[in-house]
Parts: C-alpha cells; sequence; structure tokens
C-alpha cells in the first residue's frame, strides 16, 4: 500500500470497505490542487462534492455581516469535509482555504449515495463523522462561554498537536502553518490577547515558538491549563 493510500483509508469514507472496493472507489475520484491561500469553495456556494485531503492543510471559516472571520477547524492529510451536503442538500456552511499547497481527492454525491447504499457501514461511518462534528460544536460553545482566552489557546494547542504534531528529544514539535491571526480565529479571540497568552505559557517554559509553529516542552502543563 501506498503512502497516499494509506492515508485515504483513514477518512470514514474508506473505513468499513475492503481493499479491492476501497482501490474501486478510489479510482472514481479526481485528484484537485490548490496553491497557498487559494479559496476551494465559499460559504453559501451549492455543494456537489465531498473531498479527502492528501497533502497540506486546509482551513474551514465563517465570516460574519462586518467581515470579522471565525475558524472552524484546521483539516489535515487523511480527513474528510463537504460531505454534510450528502444528508442536507442546502448551501456550503463555511468557506475552505488552502493553509499550504493542497492536494486532495475529489467524490461528486451522485457517486458516493451507490456506495452509501451498497454499503451500510459507511453511512454509519458516515454519520458517526457528522456527530462527532456536532459534539465537537457543542465543545466549541461550551469553551467560549465558560473557558477564558489563555485556557481556549492552551487547548487549541494541545488539539493541533495531537493531529500535527511531532515527538523530537526537546518537546511535542507542532508545525502548524497558522498566522497568529488566524490562531485567534481559532479560539474567537482578538490577536493581542492570544499574543499575550502565548507570551505567558512560553515564560512559563510550557512552549517554544517558531514563527508559523510551536515547540510544547510541558504538554502536562499546558493540557491542564486548557481544562
Amino acid at each position: 500500500m501506498t503512502q497516499d493510500e494509506a492515508i485515504v483509508r483513514r477518512a470514514p469514507l474508506f473505513t468499513a470497505l475492503d481493499d479491492a472496493s476501497a482501490a474501486s472507489l478510489r479510482a472514481t475520484m479526481d485528484t484537485v490542487r490548490l496553491p497557498k491561500g487559494a479559496t476551494l469553495f465559499s460559504e453559501g456556494d451549492e455543494g456537489h462534492h465531498l473531498y479527502v485531503i492528501i497533502e497540506g492543510k486546509l482551513k474551514l471559516g465563517t465570516s460574519s455581516g462586518d467581515g470579522r472571520e471565525n475558524l472552524l477547524s484546521i483539516l489535515g492529510p487523511g480527513e474528510m469535509f463537504g460531505e454534510l451536503s450528502l444528508f442536507d442538500a442546502g448551501p456550503r456552511t463555511a468557506t475552505a482555504t488552502a493553509v499550504t499547497d493542497v492536494r486532495l481527492l475529489s467524490l461528486g454525491h451522485d457517486q458516493v449515495i451507490p456506495w452509501v447504499t451498497q454499503h451500510p457501514q459507511v453511512a454509519l461511518d458516515l454519520l458517526e463523522r457528522l456527530a462527532q462534528r456536532l459534539r465537537r460544536t457543542n465543545e466549541v460553545v461550551g469553551d467560549l462561554v465558560f473557558s477564558d482566552v489563555p485556557g481556549r489557546v492552551a487547548k487549541a494547542l494541545i488539539d493541533l498537536g495531537e493531529r500535527f504534531g511531532k515527538e523530537t528529544d526537546e518537546g511535542l514539535y507542532v508545525h502548524h502553518d497558522l498566522t497568529q491571526e488566524e490562531l485567534a480565529q481559532l479560539v474567537g479571540a482578538s490577536r493581542e490577547t492570544v499574543n499575550k497568552a502565548l507570551a505567558d505559557f512560553a515564560s512559563r517554559n510550557w512552549i517554544r515558538l517558531d514563527g508559523r509553529a510551536v515547540l510544547i516542552i510541558d504538554v502536562d502543563r499546558l493540557n491542564k491549563r486548557g481544562r
């Protein structure tokens, strides 16, 4: 199995399929490449495809009427998005933008439905994915109400570390590729407040900042601050 195939098999659409079925479905998907900063689709667009990320990072975000932006999530290899419109034909609920150069696989919904009907477990896996998203949304709302900004920043760093971090001799190195403004949008706070929290964590030697990356030196302390 190639590295690309191994990444694809992690997506909820594929986990319930045997190797032959997964290869057959993979063969029907189109490759999409996006340069850094490019928009795949915008909030309000009609949605006809779901996507699986093979390489790079992509962000999903929304905008308010006065131009403020909020990041809903950062996605990386093996993660799937766009499947909501399989069950609801409404417009896209977020804008998808490439954080880095991105390579994706695209599948039209008219191609997905036969697989869902022929493989009931696929439908269950997709519904589980949607349930996880709803649970995550509820958690984010709770954090905005009950957690302070430093707590939300700590929790975001731990989450990014679990998904994108690599263990080193010094700690967990997380190349998240986010600007400080994007990190602020992710936790629902101003850039100044987030920068203050990051500086405080660094002064305590919990983290070390490195451009669009961070070295988490004390995971336990940071994790406790994010609770």
